[in-house]
């Protein structure tokens, strides 16, 4: 080659080494290029690497295997020692299962003679519950703070929770079966005990709310009863409430047992109940509605002049505005005992309510009803008009007590008083 081709523009090249192997007639030229050489020098590093590491291994094997068996000896001893201390803990529950069987089986002859309680009691607080309902005591209550609050879903809770917990407790039902499945193990007896207090303390809040529950309908249901009472009783009625006459016998300590305390309050909102009940019957079958509702009150019952002959005489009843046609309806529950043509009434409708009390439509244009036929409160019985001794069409009104007239607005008075108690 000259020079010129030799020559570069950065200098002469570099020179290759080659290695020649020769093998008789054949020659072999191996170039030994620089990557060539460095992989050689790494795989170098690596066999010497881990000569150096097997030959240290073997080395401080003797030493590796001797702390193995050192920290598996230590271990064994740790899980001898473990074993040990939960023998000594079995031992310990063991011993103390007979004192504690004894006190989870008195608890749980309390939660069964508590449920079995509950259980009986729940079908005559249902019955009661029904009936407080119908009196209309379970709506106040749900006015009353949470507290007081008797709502179906409480109700629910309260007179079902025997049947939820007799599930829980006891599925078969049987005291024995019971006590029999109480096994005990590490923890499991203090698990069992602390359920079965927890039981105990709901069944308490349960017997104590439904007391207070019972406590408050029953005041609920005297209160109201003495209210309508007396409000019935300005009319001049009577109610015939139950008392108890011809009783003796010599005095004896109230009962203070729980289950006896539970009964005395169910018998006190039962005797509450049924005065409730009575005085709600008298104030439904009694004439304390408005024969012409919404209509003015042209004359009051008294002494006044007579428009036809011009001196006192006495109005027995009371007149309401009200064109010719228009509805009169019966102001109680009764039998009707006159429908006709009756004097100086004209056209009239007599109808009786019991307890000596009768009730007078008079004047009326049109008669609906006949004699005999049964009316209840706001049943239309015929039609305003003028019939009779009448100046103009009106509603003429009268309430007799024993056949003598009263005053009819004591009775629309009571009614409108009434009417709060009786929604």
């Amino acid at each position: 080659m000259t020079d010129a081709g030799k020559s570069l523009s950065f200098g002469k090249r570099r020179q290759q080494h080659v290695l020649i192997l020769a093998s008789g007639e054949k020659v072999r030229h191996i170039t030994i290029r620089p990557w060539l050489a460095a992989s050689a020098l790494c795989l170098a590093g690596l066999l010497s690497i881990g000569y150096i590491g097997s030959t240290a291994y073997l080395i401080l094997r003797d030493d590796l295997v001797g702390a193995t068996i050192a920290r598996q000896s230590r271990i064994q001893r740790e899980y001898e020692d473990r074993i040990a201390a939960l023998r000594a803990q079995v031992d310990r529950v063991t011993s103390k299962q007979l004192l504690d069987q004894q006190v989870v089986e008195r608890k749980v002859e309390l939660l069964l003679q508590q449920q079995s309680a509950l259980t009986s009691r729940h079908g005559r607080m249902s019955e009661l519950m029904d009936r407080a309902e119908k009196s209309g005591l379970m709506e106040s209550e749900a006015k009353a703070p949470p507290v007081n609050a008797f709502s179906p879903d409480k109700r629910a809770s309260v007179s079902g929770a025997s049947n939820a917990l007799e599930i829980l407790i006891a599925p078969t039902g049987k005291a024995s079966e019971l006590k029999g499945s109480l096994t005990y193990s590490a923890g499991s007896d203090r698990l069992s005990d602390r359920s079965l207090s927890r039981m105990i303390d709901s069944l308490s809040k349960v017997e104590s709310d439904q007391l207070n529950r019972i406590a408050t309908l029953t005041t609920g249901a005297e209160t109201k009863a003495d209210a309508m009472a007396d409000i019935i009783r300005r009319t001049g009625i009577k109610i015939e409430e139950h008392t108890e006459d011809n009783v003796g016998g010599p005095f004896v300590e109230p009962l203070t047992a729980s289950a006896d305390t539970f009964e005395a309050s169910l018998s006190n909102l039962d005797n509450a109940l049924n005065r409730l009940e009575t005085v709600r019957g008298a104030a439904v079958a009694l004439p304390f509605g408005n024969p012409a509702p919404g209509r003015e009150i042209s004359s009051q019952f008294g002494n006044r002049i007579d428009p036809f002959l011009g001196r006192l005489a006495l109005h027995a009843g009371v007149d309401f505005v009200a064109e010719t046609g228009a509805d009169v309806q019966t102001t109680g529950a009764g039998t009707v005992i006159n429908a006709g043509f009756s004097g100086g009434y004209g056209n009239m409708v007599e109808v009786d309510h019991g307890r000596g009390i009768t009730t007078r439509y008079g004047h009326l244009s049109q008669i609906l009803v006949r004699q005999g036929e049964k009316v209840s409160i706001g049943d239309v019985i015929g039609r305003a008009g003028s019939t009779g001794r009448s100046t103009g069409p009106h509603v003429h009104y009268e309430v007799r007590l024993n056949d003598t007239p009263v005053d009819p607005m004591r009775f629309l008075v009571a009614g409108t008083e009434l009417k709060t108690y009786l929604q």
